[in-house]
């Protein structure tokens, strides 16, 4: 066996779980991490706004194999941006743990461009110690079946309507394509809410973006079989300069088009009531994404609340922990997020049309 074949061998394998807000990214790693077969997992979390949601659910599952102290959370920004400052000290985290990890999950925020990710297994800090089994992009087969990259994309079509550069120069879908020309595999979720017409068209935008022999797996509440999108033993970053995409004439990149904040909630009576209120924020106030935990009237358990534009889900997740119990939503949209009026609209109260 030749020394590089050896070094091939040490290196630990990296997933990289990348898509766009509210695909389904967080519940498909979630199915991972409790169907690993004793494969030991770690994870780290990449979000957009400054509180780690999606980590906290993941770290609710109570699996052996993947602790609590094998999910890293970075929610200083878009892992893209910041890989020397936050990538590579998480690897660090994770290769230190005893015993081993054997597989390393990354779930990239909504926006992140997985390109400079992969990019970074090169640097001499990170190409000895890891590899990039393969880039997983997950998509929203519902809203591509509908002509949209994510659910609630009205705001923007009215912006192309009027404002014909935005043809060329449109952050959304700029993401989306990016994604996707660097996927090694494609997910397309919430194939329950979709027909037959309604699949055939979703596969038809993604074959018309998709490099030449990537799959497309179509699965219902991140139900996949592990095997499916980890052991793929691509090494993607050896390929990397081949997929091309809008970026590769830019140093660095920015997220200047979207806005996040953090609402805090106080405790709620009826979670079907507020569930009401988020989709009326999302089609009022023109938000793309909410998520997060609020605490319910009479109930231990915290409420985990999740919106994609005005379709909400929302279950009882697990204890609060001894700290309060806090409410607080991550609200994400567009540049020029009204927060004044997603606030008055998660309270109830009535604001001018």
């Amino acid at each position: 066996m030749s020394v590089a074949d050896r070094t091939s061998l040490d290196r630990v394998p990296c997933t990289i779980v990348t898509g766009f807000l509210g695909s389904g990214k967080t519940t498909l790693i979630r199915h991972v991490l409790e169907n690993a077969k004793g494969r030991r997992l770690a994870v780290i979390v990449n979000e957009f706004g400054d509180v780690g949601i999606d980590g906290e659910i993941l770290k609710g599952c109570g699996i052996d194999t993947c602790p609590e102290e094998n999910i890293v959370e970075l929610a200083n920004g878009c892992i893209c941006c910041t890989v020397a400052d936050d990538f590579v000290p998480a690897l660090d985290a994770i290769l230190a743990l005893e015993p081993k990890v054997d597989h390393i999950l990354i779930e990239t925020s909504g926006l992140a461009l997985p390109k400079p990710l992969v990019q970074a297994f090169h640097w001499p800090a990170i190409k000895s110690r890891v590899t990039v089994d393969g880039v997983v992009a997950v998509v929203d087969g519902e809203a591509l079946a509908s002509g949209r990259v994510a659910h609630d994309h009205d705001a923007l079509a009215e912006q192309r309507a009027t404002e014909v550069v935005l043809d060329h120069d449109d952050p959304i879908e700029e993401v989306f394509d990016d994604q996707i020309a660097c996927a090694d595999l494609v997910i397309m979720t919430k194939a329950d809410l979709i027909d037959e017409a309604g699949a055939m068209r979703a596969r038809a935008a993604l074959d018309a973006e998709l490099p030449k022999g990537v799959r497309v797996v179509a699965v219902t509440e991140g139900r996949i079989d592990p095997a499916v999108l980890m052991g793929l033993g691509i090494g993607t970053e050896d390929d990397i300069e081949n997929r091309k995409t809008h970026h590769d004439d830019e140093l660095d990149h920015d997220h200047d088009d979207f806005d996040s904040f953090v609402v805090e909630v106080p405790e709620i009576a009826d979670p079907v009531e507020f569930a009401a209120r988020v989709a009326r924020a999302a089609e009022e106030a023109e938000v793309l994404r909410v998520k997060g935990f609020l605490p319910v009237s009479g109930k231990p358990l915290r409420l985990l609340v999740q919106a994609v534009g005005p379709r909400v889900v929302h279950h009882f997740d697990r204890p609060w922990g001894a700290g309060p119990r806090t409410g607080r939503l991550v609200a994400i949209g567009l540049k020029g997020l009204d927060r004044a009026k997603v606030e008055a609209i998660l309270a109830g109260e009535s604001v001018p049309a």
